[in-house]
C-alpha cells in the first residue's frame, strides 16, 4: 500500500523554549518510515503546515499514518484527521472529534468521570481566576488545560497555598493562552498505561511505573525532557492484582468513552489506599524510539519498535476493512 506520514517538525535548536515540545525530531519520523517500509509499504511524507495542504490532496495514499500534532488552538490535533476525513482519506488513529475532546483536560475528565472514572478533583480557571474553589484540598497542581508533553509544568507546579495558586496562574497565563486546569496532586505512584487495538481484540499492555528517585514526584518538562537523567521505570510495575483489575477496567472504560482508536497512552496515580485516580490520555502518544513512554513499555515487553509501528498500521487497516486481523500479542 501507499502509506502517508503526517507530522509535526521540530525546528528549533532552543532548550529554553517548550512549545516545540510535542513536535517530533527527524530521527523519529525516519524511524517510523522505516518501519512502515519494513512491513513492505511505499510511503510518503507529509509535513502537516499550511504550506503542504496541496500534498494531502495530490499523494494517493490508501492510508495514513497520522502523529501530527497540529500548530495552533485547543483543537489543533483534530485538524489533520478533519481534513483527512473531508478529503475521505484513511487513516490510522482516533478520529477529530475524539482528538478534540481528549486534548481538553477538563472535558475529558467532565466525560469520564460521568462514566465511573474516579479521577482528582478539579477546577478550571481562567487568566482573571481570583478564587480557588474552597473544596480543593491542598496541595493542588496547576497546568495549561489544553497542552500535551508536560508543558507549562515545573518544579513550582505543586502549590500548597490559595496565594501560591492565584500566583502561579498568573504566571502561566502570561506565557500559555486558554484556560488552566487546577487539580488536587495525588500524593503516590505514578503509572502508565498503553492500549492497542479496538473492540473485543483491545489489549492493554503492562503497566509501566515512573519513579522519580532524584527530583521532585512528578513529570515537570525539565524532568521529562531528561529523562534519562532524573527518572527510573518499572514494566511491569509491581503492584498487586486487584490494583492491576482497577487499572485495566478504567483504561478501557476512558477508550470507549471517548470513542478512541487503534492506540493511546493513559496516565494514572495510584494513591495511598490503592485507588488509580485518572489524570490524562493521549491518543496520539509519543513515538520516539528510546524516550516516548509508548515505544519504552513496548521496549520493556519485549516488543520491538518496528512491531509497535507495524501493528499500529494493521490496527487501523483492520478497522477499516482493508486487511485481516493482524496485532502484536503480549503476556
Amino acid at each position: 500500500m501507499i502509506v502517508g506520514l503526517t507530522y509535526n517538525l521540530k525546528k528549533s535548536s532552543s532548550d529554553v523554549e517548550d512549545w516545540e515540545a510535542e513536535f517530533d525530531s527527524p530521527q523519529t519520523v525516519m524511524a517510523i518510515q522505516s518501519a512502515i517500509e519494513q512491513a513492505g509499504h511505499e510511503t510518503v511524507l507529509l509535513e502537516a503546515v499550511p504550506e503542504r495542504i496541496r500534498d494531502f490532496i495530490d499523494c494517493g495514499c490508501d492510508i495514513v499514518f497520522n502523529f501530527a500534532e497540529g500548530l495552533q488552538g485547543r483543537g489543533r490535533e483534530a485538524q489533520i484527521p478533519a481534513l483527512l476525513s473531508f478529503l475521505g482519506i484513511p487513516y490510522t488513529g482516533s478520529d477529530e472529534v475524539a482528538l478534540g475532546i481528549a486534548l481538553d483536560k477538563t472535558l475529558t475528565k467532565q466525560l469520564v468521570a460521568a462514566n465511573g472514572i474516579v479521577t482528582p478533583k478539579f477546577q478550571v480557571a481562567g487568566r482573571n481566576t481570583r478564587k480557588i474553589r474552597r473544596d480543593l484540598r491542598f496541595p493542588l497542581i496547576i497546568k495549561p488545560n489544553a497542552e500535551g508533553s508536560s508543558k507549562g509544568i515545573k518544579e513550582g507546579s505543586v502549590v500548597n497555598t490559595p496565594e501560591e495558586a492565584l500566583d502561579l496562574l498568573y504566571e502561566l497565563s502570561q506565557v500559555y493562552p486558554g484556560d488552566f486546569l487546577i487539580e488536587e496532586f495525588i500524593q503516590g505512584r505514578e503509572v502508565t498505561v498503553g492500549l492497542l487495538g479496538n473492540g473485543d481484540s483491545l489489549e492493554v499492555l503492562p503497566v509501566l511505573e515512573t519513579l522519580f528517585p532524584h527530583e521532585g514526584n512528578f513529570y515537570s518538562y525539565h524532568v521529562k525532557k531528561n529523562s534519562d537523567v532524573f527518572l527510573q521505570y518499572a514494566c511491569p510495575a509491581q503492584l498487586d492484582s486487584r490494583t492491576l483489575q482497577k487499572i485495566d477496567k478504567a483504561a478501557r472504560t476512558v477508550f470507549t468513552a471517548l470513542r478512541l482508536r487503534d492506540v493511546a497512552r493513559m496516565d494514572f496515580r495510584i494513591s495511598s489506599d490503592g485507588i488509580p485516580y485518572f489524570l490524562e490520555v493521549n491518543p496520539i502518544p509519543g513515538l520516539a524510539p528510546g524516550f516516548s513512554d509508548l515505544p519504552r513499555i513496548c521496549e520493556l515487553s519485549g516488543i520491538c519498535y518496528e512491531e509497535l509501528i507495524k501493528t499500529i498500521l494493521n490496527t487501523a487497516l483492520v478497522r477499516l476493512g482493508l486487511v485481516v486481523q493482524s496485532t502484536i500479542q503480549v503476556s
